[in-house]
């Protein structure tokens, strides 16, 4: 079981044009309205995600043989590039080829995407707009969430055969599960080359990271 506590946080207060508390994450009990799409009004609220990571981080570098390399060039490991500025990030890499890699990157919108493994990608949030009235504590969860899958073995990336093959992953959590796909023509060539033989490696998903022996 891991021993990860996610730090303290003194959570963050936001009021609308009337002076009431905007309580993310349970404003609309129906359709959002038009008006709140595509409009981003406290993007601040993430900023908690930034400490959260940096727990994050700290734990997996206590807990398991791993390298850490950080750097914004670390930043180079997502499919794409960020949309916002990137401020950090780290790459974590455990020592043993068949466990995956993962690479968190700190934006200044404030958020977190994270590169799990060879050919995904993760945001927190990945819409922050009223809307979707996410809150920074829903995105942790997912992040705490999905790290500690990869770390325990829990997720899975596959690519389909075919001339334009289905690129899958796939988390398995102690209460559920999740996945998605992705098009192989959607991602860099050289990075879905470079992958296919080391999936074929682990067909049954990531190993589950080593622990440091001062850990165990």
């Amino acid at each position: 079981m891991s021993s990860y506590v996610r730090p303290s946080i003194e959570v963050p207060v936001f009021r609308d044009a009337h002076g009431a508390v905007i309580e993310y994450g349970n404003r609309w009990r129906g359709s959002p309205p038009e008006d709140t799409y595509s409009v981003d009004t406290h993007p601040e609220r993430f900023a908690p995600l930034h400490a959260v990571a940096d727990a994050l981080i700290a734990h997996l570098q206590e807990t398991y043989d791993v390298d850490i390399d950080e750097g914004v060039d670390a930043a180079d490991d997502l499919l794409r590039p960020a949309f916002h500025d990137v401020v950090r990030a780290v790459r974590i890499r455990p020592n043993d080829p068949k466990c995956a890699s993962l690479t968190l990157v700190f934006t200044a919108y404030p958020g977190i995407y994270m590169h799990a493994g060879l050919l995904h990608d993760f945001h927190y949030p990945v819409c922050g707009c009223d809307a979707c009235d996410s809150n920074w504590q829903a995105e942790a969860d997912e992040l705490e969430q999905q790290v500690f899958a990869t770390v325990s073995g829990n997720y899975r990336e596959t690519i389909e055969r075919g001339l334009r093959p289905w690129v899958d992953y796939a988390f398995t959590y102690p209460d559920g599960a999740s996945s998605g796909r992705s098009r192989s023509q959607d991602l860099p060539a050289q990075r879905l080359k470079d992958a296919k033989p080391i999936l074929r490696d682990v067909p049954d998903g990531w190993d589950s990271w080593p622990r440091s022996t001062s850990a165990s």
